[in-house]
């Protein structure tokens, strides 16, 4: 019997209610994610990927944003009825977040032993010298040399490398099991960069914690990720296992996108690219709404279509798998 899964997202629906309308954010999204895997989640700018992450933490933007619908299931428990301070107690044991940009996440006036440590307090009944002790243990884990000396150090004397870092270290500080990593190599060279997922990889092996991976780069992907989950719009269009997402993409999008990734070993004086524009989430168009950049459109894609399997461990929201299912 396969353990519960430690997060189940169900329909969740999260809308901003602005001016000129509402705008479907995440759009009736459902995913689980199993204890010790990697879950990457991939589409265009604006296709919802962050505001996923931050309705999982329950940070949604207000008063303008809002989750209208769905159940977030955390260990079988769901996070939208829970109280502000019990999803704080959750956020910062359970559930945490790397952000794409290290400087969004610390401040630039406090040194960067004292942004640890504050974290570090939160677990009662340690000895403020064996904090500083576990942050500098910390440190040396995600690779920082002269670890205690870094300790006075303040963001902006640290490289952004260094700073991403950090990050990492104050996110697995209190043993979460459960990280969103949310594009935070995307600031980093191509060799941090590297480091940086094999300091991942480390972390799980040893905490067995899941990874939500949130990036444009499918280089990634196949390395970091077990199953990648693909947005458009606001929706999920298609989840598949890695290998079986790039020897076989089942959605037009997916197909899109993996045809864009530039191959090192051809010769081409233009790299492909997907015709049109997302669009707007204020103004989604009837059915499908890949449809107008959607090379396979049939009267069909005038309704939205429920997600088809398409082969093992695989669906896709494509009319084309209709028959076969």
């Amino acid at each position: 019997m396969q353990d519960e899964p430690i997060l189940k997202v169900e329909d969740l629906k999260t809308y901003f209610f602005t001016r000129s309308g509402i705008v479907k954010a995440v759009d009736g999204i459902s995913f689980e994610l199993q204890r010790g895997e990697t879950l990457g989640i991939v589409g265009e700018s604006g296709s919802g990927k962050s505001m996923t992450a931050w309705s999982i933490l329950g940070l949604v933007p207000k008063p303008a944003g809002r989750i209208v619908g769905g159940r977030i299931l955390y260990q079988g428990e769901n996070l939208l009825d829970k109280s502000d301070s019990e999803m704080q107690q959750i956020r910062g044991s359970g559930i945490c977040m790397v952000m794409q940009d290290p400087l969004t996440s610390l401040n630039p006036v406090f040194n960067i032993g004292n942004q640890m440590l504050e974290c570090l307090r939160m677990n009662p009944g340690r000895a403020i010298a064996s904090l500083r002790d576990q942050a500098i243990d910390l440190l040396s884990k995600v690779r920082i040399p002269a670890a205690e000396t870094r300790l006075a150090a303040f963001p902006h004397q640290m490289s952004g490398g260094m700073r991403q870092r950090v990050v990492g270290a104050i996110a697995i500080s209190r043993s979460p099991n459960l990280l969103i990593a949310d594009e935070p190599t995307t600031s980093l060279d191509a060799t941090i960069q590297l480091q940086y997922l094999e300091m991942l990889k480390e972390i799980q092996a040893q905490t067995g914690a899941a990874i939500i991976f949130i990036t444009h780069d499918f280089g990634i992907v196949a390395r970091m990720c077990d199953r990648v989950a693909v947005m458009y719009a606001g929706k999920i269009v298609e989840q598949s296992e890695v290998m079986q997402l790039f020897d076989n993409p089942a959605h037009p999008y997916t197909e899109a996108l993996l045809q864009s990734v530039p191959d090192l070993d051809a010769s081409v004086d233009l790299l492909p690219s997907i015709e049109g524009q997302p669009p707007s989430l204020d103004n989604l168009p009837e059915g499908c709404s890949f449809a107008p950049r959607c090379p396979y459109v049939f009267d069909k894609c005038s309704e939205y279509p429920p997600a088809f399997s398409t082969g093992k461990g695989q669906s896709a929201s494509c009319w084309r798998y209709h028959d076969a299912n």
